[in-house]
C-alpha cells in the first residue's frame, strides 16, 4: 500500500501558509485508489490506521498545521516519539486531544515525566525497545544509543517498506544518521534504501565531517535524502550539493508519496 507522508512541524517551510517551529513531526497515512486515506469503513475496522511520528515543540503550531493540512486527528491511532526532547514532544496534547485511546510508543528509558504526561491525557504508553512492526510495512527501530551534550540519549527512527525501497524517517539522529541506516540495513539486508529524511543533527559538525557522512550514506546505498530540522544550514547545503537531483526538499507542508 502506498503511504502519504505529511510534514506537520519543522523549522523549514514548504508551504508559507503554515506555521514553523523548532522540531519535527511527520504523519504517515495509507493511500488507496489515489485517495488521501482509506475509507471510513476501513478505519472503523482497524485497517490502515494513521500514524504520527513526533509532535514538534508546540501544540498550537501542530494543531494549526493539522487543521490547515486537513488532518483528521481522530484517525491518528498511534504516535511514536523518537526521543525525549521538548522539540519532539511539545505538541503531544494537540496530537491526542481528539483520540485519548491513542497508543504512544516510547522507549523504556524515556523520563517518567513524559510517561506520566502521556497517561494523564488518556493515551496508552507502549514501551518498545526492540525493532518491531507497528503497522503493516511500518516499523520502529527500537532503541539506538546516542549522545547529546556529553550524555547518553536513546532514540528510535521509523522505517517504511515501499515499492520504491525502504524509507527511513529520523527525529534528530543523535546516534548518527549513518548508525541508524546501518541498524536498518541489518534488519533488511536485501532491500535498497530509497529515501532517508528528517533531522540529522549536524549543526556543530565540521563541513569535512558532513561531507564524509554524505559520502558514507551514498556508499550505504541511500538513493535520496531529505535533510531538515537540526541538520544545520551548511550541512543541508552539502547534502543538496552531494545528492543533486536526488535531494528532497523537506519542511512543514511537504507531502511525499512512497
Amino acid at each position: 500500500m502506498v503511504k502519504k507522508l505529511k510534514i506537520l512541524a519543522d523549522n523549514h517551510q514548504i508551504d508559507e501558509s503554515l506555521k514553523m517551529c523548532w522540531g519535527f513531526s511527520c504523519l504517515i497515512s495509507p493511500v488507496r485508489n489515489n485517495q488521501d486515506s482509506v475509507s471510513k469503513d476501513e478505519i472503523s475496522n482497524g485497517v490502515g490506521e494513521t500514524l504520527l511520528f513526533d509532535t514538534g515543540e508546540s501544540k498550537d503550531v501542530l494543531d494549526f498545521n493539522m487543521q490547515k493540512m486537513e488532518v483528521q486527528a481522530e484517525k491518528i491511532k498511534k504516535l511514536v516519539i523518537s526521543h525525549d526532547h521538548f522539540d519532539h514532544t511539545g505538541g503531544l496534547e494537540a496530537a491526542v486531544k481528539k483520540n485519548s485511546g491513542m497508543e504512544v510508543y516510547l522507549l523504556s528509558d524515556f523520563s517518567d515525566e513524559l510517561k506520566k504526561r502521556v497517561s494523564s491525557l488518556g493515551a496508552k504508553v507502549v514501551e518498545n525497545d526492540e525493532f518491531m512492526e507497528i503497522e503493516e510495512g511500518i516499523y520502529t527501530t527500537g532503541r539506538i544509543e546516542g549522545e547529546y551534550g556529553g550524555s547518553y540519549i536513546p532514540e528510535q527512527a521509523m522505517v517504511i517498506k515501499s515499492e520504491k525501497g525502504l524509507v527511513i524517517i529520523t527525529g534528530c539522529s543523535h546516534p548518527l544518521v549513518t548508525d541508524i541506516i546501518e541498524t536498518v540495513k541489518k534488519k533488511f539486508p536485501e532491500d535498497k534504501i530509497y529515501l532517508v529524511f528528517g533531522g540529522f543533527h549536524l549543526l556543530d559538525k565540521d563541513p569535512r565531517e558532513v561531507e564524509l557522512i554524505a559520502e558514507t550514506m551514498k556508499n550505504l546505498g541511500v538513493e535520496k535524502v531529505g535533510a531538515t530540522h537540526c541538520t544545520g544550514e551548511e550541512a543541508i547545503r552539502i547534502f543538496r550539493e552531494k545528492y543533486s537531483d536526488n535531494f528532497v526538499s523537506v519542511g512543514v507542508g511537504a507531502v511525499l508519496e512512497v
